[in-house]
């Protein structure tokens, strides 16, 4: 079960990435539901700073683990991150862009949308 696809503008929420796929469903988007106990729902964009912070905090995103059928980040992918380890990442300076139109609008029960406006990455052309 998800929870409605609307992202934190009040729009429909577009796709974050196939490429590499994304999301707590592994659907391309930052969906959520009540299993998704981490809320994977932010999009962002991968910096190395960030994947450095996610690293050093025993998350590592950027190695390869062909086991799961995950090829690492690297920066400029796109990728649902949990809304507390973005904030966290916010907290400590180490945020990365976010497209807010494919951000969830359940991201703004942990982070305000002021803070997501801080990081907002530019509209794809």
């Amino acid at each position: 079960m998800k929870e409605p696809s609307v992202n934190v503008l009040g729009g429909r929420l577009e796709p974050c990435s196939t490429d590499p796929v994304t999301g707590f469903f592994r659907n391309g988007c930052c969906d959520t539901g009540p299993m998704d106990r981490g809320l994977h729902t932010v999009c962002a964009v991968m910096t190395a700073e960030f994947l450095a912070f996610s690293k050093y905090l025993g998350n590592d995103l950027s190695t390869p683990r062909p086991e799961y059928g995950f090829a690492g980040l690297k920066p400029g992918d796109r990728w649902c991150l949990c809304a507390g380890r973005f904030l966290q990442a916010h907290e400590e300076g180490a945020a990365p862009q976010v497209h807010l139109n494919a951000t969830h609008q359940i991201t703004l029960q942990v982070v305000p949308l002021e803070v997501l406006a801080q990081y907002a990455a530019p509209a794809p052309r």
